[in-house]
């Protein structure tokens, strides 16, 4: 009887959402972390620590800190240069275990073979002398290639990057975004790669979201939007890195001020993919982030936070850094002992309802379960799926 009544309340609830030009549906805020590392780090000793000094494994560890989803970056060959990190077998790997604690998965696309970021985005090297139309099938073919290597062992991904920071483009040449061009044609092969990108996702992975990301959350992002949709680009979520400097408090309240006009103009939802502050100083860092929480969650859209590489400590930093003469990595967030440190507290009781997500009528169906709350398209049991213009339950 209950179960009915829940039925009933429900499906009076999505029918007066079909009266409307929108409709809500309740989800939940994303509070998570990029540990891409973390495979590197295992190999080279490195073990990770609960508050007790038990050692626990790192994706365990990040849902027991109140973390529910992971993100994983893939580069196309790093075997060339960095080491067999970040390839498709390492992600698989990765992946599994992030399955296996109920995590939500973000797959990171560089489509290169090292770091792609506005300083590079460099062409993977077996892709050096291809066309244009030659790099847009191998984007969809890498894109399509893990993908599916995923899909076959039961793990779809809820979100997918296609590129990192692409402000400038990716895949340079043919896809940077050329200001010495006029016109479409600056913005042309880079909305070539990233759509291949795009419906290469979509095809082996209808549900999942589009994530276009770019840097420098706090500055004025709607004219890189605006270029990019008229001329054709495709994204279903705008994701930011923001990291805070010393200037912390106003850059907080200026990401938040970004994410509300984003939101507001495009009508998708908006995340930090990657935030972090300077571990030196712990006290602090938790300071800047609980002030970062405070100003954004409850924000219409804005549905998650996500720490960049939060479980660095000790200095560590990858063998390939020592080869280019650079030094670790200065925003991790665990402490000498490897355990979580201060910054993650205010990743901690995050993950609830939040400001609901607003789903234009043409959107592909969208699955919820008996409450209401956003799932997979392969949840077992009873599922509420939502069309354009009809709401109908399914028991699988």
């Amino acid at each position: 009887m209950k179960k009915l009544l829940l039925l009933a309340m429900l499906a009076t609830w999505f029918a007066g959402s079909r009266m409307q030009a929108q409709s809500t549906i309740p989800t939940t805020f994303v509070t998570g972390a990029d540990v891409s590392w973390c495979s590197e780090m295992e190999a080279n000793g490195k073990q990770f620590y609960n508050a007790n000094g038990e050692q626990t494994e790192l994706m365990a560890l990040m849902k027991q800190i109140g973390m529910n989803a992971i993100r994983l970056r893939v580069w196309v060959n790093p075997e060339n240069t960095y080491g067999s990190w970040s390839n498709k077998a390492d992600v698989l790997a990765k992946a599994r275990r992030v399955k296996a604690q109920g995590l939500k998965l973000m797959i990171d696309f560089h489509y290169s073979d090292f770091f792609a970021d506005p300083g590079r985005q460099t062409k993977p090297a077996a892709w050096q002398n291809m066309t244009l139309d030659q790099l847009k099938q191998a984007v969809a073919d890498h894109t399509t290639d893990v993908l599916q290597a995923l899909k076959d062992e039961g793990i779809e991904p809820e979100w997918v990057q296609v590129g990192n920071e692409t402000r400038v483009g990716m895949v340079w040449n043919e896809g940077k975004i050329d200001w010495s061009k006029t016109g479409s044609s600056v913005w042309s092969g880079y909305v070539a790669l990233s759509n291949a990108g795009y419906d290469a996702v979509k095809q082996v992975l209808p549900q999942a979201q589009v994530i276009v990301h770019i840097d420098k959350g706090h500055e004025d992002n709607v004219w890189f939007f605006n270029q990019f949709k008229q001329y054709g680009g495709k994204f279903d979520v705008i994701g930011l890195s923001h990291y805070p400097t010393t200037s912390w408090a106003s850059e907080n309240t200026q990401v938040a001020s970004r994410i509300a006009t984003l939101v507001n103009t495009f009508s998708v939802p908006v995340m930090i993919v990657e935030t972090g502050y300077y571990q030196s100083n712990e006290t602090l860092a938790e300071q800047v982030m609980t002030d970062l929480f405070d100003k954004t969650k409850g924000l219409n859209n804005f549905i998650g936070i996500l720490y960049w590489e939060p479980q660095l400590y000790s200095w560590w930093k990858p063998a390939y850094y020592t080869t280019l003469g650079w030094n670790a990595y200065d925003r991790g967030a665990f402490t000498s002992q490897g355990r979580p440190g201060k910054a993650l507290n205010p990743f901690a009781n995050h993950a609830e309802s939040v400001t609901p997500l607003k789903l234009q009528a043409n959107e592909l169906p969208q699955y919820f379960t008996i409450d209401g709350y956003a799932t997979a398209p392969s949840t077992k049991g009873l599922v509420i799926v939502k069309e354009a213009h009809r709401t109908y339950k399914v028991v699988r």
